[in-house]
């Protein structure tokens, strides 16, 4: 399998979709995948990709899934020689916004570490931290409640990604977990208009964020001002 368009997009073009990569990895809430996508492709203007590890296949059924699936043997077969694409780098300029649902506790760990042994983990590890990334813990509260793992949760918030808030769920086992998905659609339609809003301007995250932090404004053409 191969990514549709290995050129990024020119500024000046508008685009007609919004390109979300999904991940999934190996819990128990990844039975959730086929509502997830399902209710992404409900937003207007999405385009949808998923990139799944190994252990997450264990959880769906892949005909469940309307969209391109990708996995670690995409990554082998697509690179056969120097001049080739790299699956991984052409994903993470493809998306527009990346969404880890669900992150366990396995996936959460490798990523706060810089470990890439997959093909998830290295779309990550090269992601461009200009573009958001949402994710969404998933575990059995025993883990989720072990020190490592506020640790771990708030690395990735230092990296800039952006967590969306676990639920508890009851567990076939009587257990309880922590998972996902309450919040998740709104806040990728608020990613999408968000973008949207800085495309028709002229702006780009990376120069409305350095205005924020700089305490400057940005005019229309994306350029710096001075401040005061």
């Amino acid at each position: 399998m191969e990514p549709s368009s290995h050129a990024e997009t020119s500024p000046s073009v508008p685009r007609e979709k919004f390109h979300v990569l999904v991940g999934v990895t190996g819990s128990v809430a990844a039975l959730k995948l086929p509502l997830l996508i399902s209710g992404l492709l409900e937003i207007p203007g999405l385009e949808v990709k998923v990139v799944t590890t190994e252990r997450a296949k264990h959880f769906y059924n892949p005909q469940e899934i309307p969209v391109t699936l990708y996995s670690d043997e995409d990554e082998w077969q697509l690179w056969k020689g120097r001049s080739d694409p790299v699956l991984h780098i052409e994903l993470r300029r493809w998306a527009d916004l990346m969404v880890v649902a669900p992150l366990d506790a396995n996936t959460l760990a490798k990523l706060a570490n810089g470990i890439c042994d997959n093909l998830l983990t290295c779309v990550i590890r090269a992601w461009d931290l200009h573009k958001p990334l949402l994710f969404c813990p998933a575990m059995n509260t025993a883990m989720w409640e072990h020190p490592i793992t506020a640790q771990q949760v708030e690395q990735l918030k230092g990296f800039g990604y952006t967590e969306i808030p676990c639920v508890v769920k009851k567990l076939v086992c009587g257990d309880e977990a922590h998972s996902l998905l309450q919040e998740l659609l709104p806040r990728i339609k608020l990613v999408q208009i968000q973008s949207s809003f800085l495309s028709n301007v002229g702006l780009t995250v990376e120069s409305l964020e350095w205005s924020w932090s700089h305490g400057r404004s940005v005019d229309h053409s994306g350029k710096r001002e001075k401040g005061p």
